[in-house]
């Protein structure tokens, strides 16, 4: 695993991958994931936490809106991708109250995997460092079976709901008109890609080896980050492909055998 290069003006990415279209998501599925996302924040029906673990920004309704959107449509992707090869129940797209998630993304064969989403260009798998344990037990699970991942899996998307939020001046509102926003987002065709995935072992060594970027530092010169986050540059990240071999010819034991 590579660190980001530093220099005068932040941290810089050295090992990317290019986007490459898996796919382009059917509308009935943006429709699905946009009233998920919509209860989850303007919606209310649902509540996700309006910061980061070790952030100091609270996020309006818009923001919401797109993290969960984001998030809910690259668990699909995942699905679209291994669905076949795979057995994979659907996304939850139940509306959860504040404080509650989903304690785990898929569980394939007693292995449990996480995903995370960026935008197309995004090149870092990142988790925040308030948020795991130096064993990689991610602390908001404590106590819970679903504590440990055994598999982070970084989907990349085209558009990016942030993105559309911003240039329509929604992205820090706490109110939008519901149809209004669902032909921005609906009327987008939306594809994506897998960056890649780490193991459980490896993030132990991530942790271990301070793959840190912390708060306030300054990523490719442009980005300022909210939080400190552990991260995994992209181009060192294994190929799909064989995570889904993996998964299918391995049956996890049990840990407690």
């Amino acid at each position: 695993m590579n660190k980001l290069n530093e220099q005068p003006d932040g941290k810089h990415i050295t090992h990317r991958k290019p986007f490459k279209s898996l796919g382009v998501f059917k509308p009935s599925t943006i429709e699905t994931v946009f009233d998920f996302a919509y209860s989850m924040s303007f919606g209310k029906i649902g509540e996700h936490r309006d910061h980061r673990s070790g952030g100091t920004h609270h996020r309006k309704n818009g923001e919401i809106f797109a993290d969960t959107f984001q998030g809910k449509l690259s668990e699909f992707a995942f699905y679209n991708i291994g669905h076949a090869a795979l057995p994979l129940e659907n996304p939850d797209v139940g509306a959860w109250k504040r404080g509650e998630w989903d304690d785990v993304d898929f569980v394939v064969n007693g292995h449990k995997l996480n995903i995370k989403s960026t935008k197309a260009i995004g090149n870092l798998l990142l988790l925040e460092t308030k948020d795991w344990t130096d064993a990689g037990h991610y602390i908001p699970n404590k106590n819970k079976i679903s504590d440990t991942y055994d598999f982070f899996i970084l989907m990349r998307m085209q558009p990016f709901a942030a993105e559309i939020m911003g240039r329509n001046k929604l992205k820090f509102e706490n109110t939008v008109d519901k149809e209004k926003l669902r032909k921005l987002i609906c009327g987008e065709q939306w594809t994506y890609d897998i960056a890649g995935w780490i193991s459980h072992d490896q993030l132990i060594s991530v942790i271990k080896n301070k793959h840190i970027i912390h708060k306030d530092d300054m990523l490719n010169g442009l980005t300022r980050m909210d939080a400190e986050n552990y991260y995994v540059q992209s181009g060192d990240m294994h190929d799909i492909s064989e995570l889904i071999n993996l998964l299918k010819t391995q049956k996890k034991q049990n840990e407690n055998a």
